[in-house]
């Protein structure tokens, strides 16, 4: 049974990192719209030079652009048994979109997490210059005290995890998630789950969810 899954839930939520290991589970890929724009960004392709400044700031990309990406990446052959859908739709014109291009079922879960725990999460969160992987810092400050445990180079904050810009794209998410889980949770696919719990946790939950919506779907 193919699994049309989107993950909503707030900038920091855990939901990237669930995504991963849900995409392992079910052996479907892992589409994160906003690892495909911040890699667009860093490599200065046109859709990088396009998007680097909304990026920056916290606010949303356009519904078009945003659209046409997502409806080319689901027209590729390794989505033929589902994918996981993680940043899209942001908002109900999105929603729409991918409802036109989706004929199969699609379950929908959202990963609710507080905005003050979130600010928390993200003030630790780093990434490696060198290697690429995200991590978790014990302290909230700028300066560097450890190197990546994984290969030695320097750990950054990301620009877009300034407490300043994490609550405002808290207060973006807030604007339009709230139409989006509207649209979606009248159906019967539609589930939540508490994000707040510890990441093994969250993951068996959520297995837990995705499962008993896929057979209530049929």
């Amino acid at each position: 049974m193919r699994v049309n899954l989107v993950l909503i839930g707030p900038p920091g939520s855990g939901k990237g990192t669930q995504a991963v290991r849900l995409a392992q589970h079910y052996r479907v890929p892992h589409i994160s719209t906003g690892d495909i724009l911040r890699a667009a960004v860093k490599a200065g392709t046109p859709l990088g030079r396009k998007v680097a400044d909304t990026l920056a700031s916290g606010g949303l990309v356009g519904d078009d652009l945003m659209s046409d990406l997502v409806r080319t990446r689901l027209g590729e052959a390794d989505t033929k048994s589902g994918f996981i859908l993680d940043g899209f739709p942001r908002t109900v014109t999105q929603a729409s979109v991918l409802d036109s291009v989706v004929a199969s079922p699609l379950i929908v879960v959202l990963i609710e997490a507080a905005d003050e725990e979130i600010v928390r999460r993200l003030g630790k969160r780093r990434i490696c210059g060198s290697c690429g992987i995200t991590q978790s810092v014990l302290h909230d400050v700028d300066e560097q005290i450890d190197p990546c445990p994984y290969c030695g180079g320097t750990l950054v904050r990301r620009q877009d995890d300034d407490p300043a810009t994490v609550r405002h794209r808290l207060q973006t998410y807030a604007k339009f998630a709230a139409p989006v889980v509207a649209f979606y949770q009248a159906r019967p696919t539609f589930g939540k789950v508490d994000g707040l719990r510890h990441p093994e946790e969250v993951t068996a939950a959520l297995r837990a969810t995705i499962d008993g919506l896929r057979t209530g779907s049929g």
